[in-house]
């Protein structure tokens, strides 16, 4: 049992991993507790953008040893029409939950970090927290606990300015993958992105509006195509369902206690930066935590929220308006470098001209279609 430590982790997945490492590289304390134990999965895409991979780098752990899948860019698939993007820089890769989970234990294993696992958190307190194992003493607590996060509750940072939600399922297939790009198939108020994970499998998660919507075998008749490359593949894990929400707080911090990953807000799972997000939040909060000042991490997490939002708006613009939808991606499978141009901005290689030119670049081809 561990009785005090710097920094008291509330939530074991990457992202609360991913701080106690960040607060242990600054020679913190760190302890990390979570209701379950390793490896904690959770149904997401399972894709590592190219910036996801940099800030895991940072965090001591090399993309070289996660293996995987190289994942080359992003590919739209509506009804006939599609149009492809290579990633500006780099690769991404497409990994089991699971397996990302298991390094990152290792990891902060290796740093030092404390764990608590199947010890659940009941409350917060001035100096630390209640566990189910007796009172931790911290000076700092972390709330990384997921998107229902209990945390944020406690400490009165509920607060919201905008909030969406959607509804998620996943499925593994035993199947060769047929591209190296994660392809997002468009449908009537349905998505599926399609992430190939290893020369035998494929991770596919399909979102929705409403949760009686996330029926895999009705949604998949949206894509003959995706139908019949699945025909009589074999399901290698159980479905999994979840909620991605679209939400941003009004603060992330109160005091001693700080906001991580989707308890601090979160974009649609659709634009895939969860993961990067979250990394980059926990590098910033140890620099927080080291300065003695939490207020250095609000700020730096209103930034790094910034394109996010921008790209999941978006995104779920896209989604909710079916003809709006079919021609952008007219347009871009007309002019694939639109495509190109979104997809730089999205990764944060594109610089303010840049953007403007593929805004208007969209528009004149969107009123040309």
């Amino acid at each position: 049992m561990v009785d005090a430590t710097d920094v008291f982790v509330i939530g074991g997945g990457p992202a609360g991993l991913a701080v106690a490492i960040a607060a242990r590289q600054k020679g913190l304390r760190a302890t990390v507790a979570d209701g379950s134990a390793p490896p904690i999965d959770k149904p997401c895409g399972e894709g590592l953008m190219v910036e996801a991979q940099a800030a895991l780098g940072d965090l001591g752990v090399s993309a070289d040893d996660l293996g995987g899948y190289p994942v080359r860019g992003i590919r739209f698939v509506q009804r006939d029409d599609q149009v492809a993007a290579a990633f500006p820089k780099g690769r991404g890769i497409g990994i089991r939950r699971t397996i990302l989970h298991e390094m990152l234990v290792k990891r902060a294993r290796d740093c030092g970090v404390q764990f608590l696992w199947n010890t659940s958190v009941s409350g917060i307190l001035q100096g630390g927290a209640r566990t189910s194992r007796g009172a931790v003493n911290a000076k700092w607590i972390v709330g990384a606990d997921g998107s229902g996060s209990r945390v944020r509750r406690w400490s009165g940072l509920d607060a919201n300015h905008a909030r969406s939600l959607r509804h998620a399922a996943r499925r593994h297939y035993l199947v060769t993958p047929w591209t190296e790009f994660v392809e997002i198939y468009w449908g009537e108020r349905c998505q599926a992105y399609v992430t190939p994970l290893s020369n035998q499998e494929v991770c596919i998660v399909l979102t929705v509006a409403a949760a009686q919507e996330a029926d895999f075998d009705l949604a998949l008749q949206n894509w003959p195509q995706l139908q019949e490359r699945l025909a009589g593949a074999e399901l290698s894990s159980r479905e999994r369902g979840a909620v991605t929400f679209m939400h941003r707080l009004r603060h992330v911090v109160n005091g001693h206690v700080a906001l991580l990953g989707d308890a601090s807000g979160g974009v649609d799972a659709i634009t895939g930066e969860g993961l990067r997000l979250c990394f980059r939040q926990a590098l910033a909060l140890a620099d927080a935590m080291e300065a003695g000042d939490l207020r250095v991490y609000e700020r730096a997490h209103k930034k790094l929220m910034l394109r996010p939002a921008f790209i999941g708006r978006l995104m779920l613009l896209l989604a909710g308006n079916d003809m709006l939808r079919e021609r952008a991606i007219r347009s871009m499978a007309a002019k694939p470098e639109i495509l190109d141009k979104l997809l730089a901005i999205h990764m944060g290689h594109a610089a303010t001209t840049e953007v403007i030119s593929a805004g208007l670049l969209l528009g004149w081809q969107f009123l040309a279609t």
